[in-house]
Order: structure tokens, then sequence, then C-alpha cells
């Protein structure tokens, strides 16, 4: 099996069960808190690839950070959005695990499992 990675926020309670559900499993992820060790942005720009999903539906719009950096009106800006989750990795919605070149927001964690 190639490598699962996880990105995590251990104080999110959705990161925190779809880590459990994982490891429940047997699966030992790479565990990137995210937080300290944000993705540059291409690296998000891969992930986003992965996910199929464009930059808009993987910023989290209320947090406070989006409103004070005005991204409500940059929302059609995909690069906008990609830097300022780069940036500001707070705005990035989580969890995010990888597989291979599969990814899937754990929102429910049980989606996760998909491409395992």
């Amino acid at each position: 099996m190639s490598e699962v990675v996880i990105y995590h926020n251990p104080r999110c309670s959705k990161s925190r069960q779809t880590l459990n559900l994982l490891r429940e499993r047997g699966i030992e992820p790479r565990v990137v808190e995210y937080l300290k060790t944000p993705p540059d942005e291409e690296t998000l720009s891969g992930i986003l690839d992965m996910l199929g999903i464009q930059p808009s539906d993987l910023v989290r719009t209320k947090e406070d950070e989006f409103r004070a950096l005005g991204l409500r009106e940059k929302t059609d800006d995909p690069k906008a959005l990609i830097r300022a989750m780069a940036t500001h990795p707070i705005l990035i919605e989580r969890p995010i695990v990888i597989h291979g070149d599969r990814a899937r927001v754990g929102r429910p964690p049980e989606s996760v499992l998909e491409i395992l």
C-alpha cells in the first residue's frame, strides 16, 4: 500500500475522528500538522487536483481570516484563494487524506475510506 498522508489539526474533532478511523483500520498515516507546516501554493494546487475541486470549495469561509482578508470578493480568483490558504493555513478545510494520487476531505470521516 502506498503512503497515506493526513493534513491534520489536532484541535479539530473531525480531524481527530478521521485519524482514529485510519488507525482503527491498521493504517498509520504520515501526519502533517498543517498549521505548523503549511503546504505551499504548489502543494495546495496538487491537492486540489487530486480532490477534483476548486479552491473555493476547500477554503473555510467562516474563519475570521476569511473576512479580514476580504476573500469573499475573491472567491472567483483561484490563485488568490490558494495564496491565502498557503499563507493562512487555518483557512484550509480539514482533514485532508491523500493516498497515492487520490485525496478526500474527511467530512464525514468515513469519506476517506473511498480512496484506501
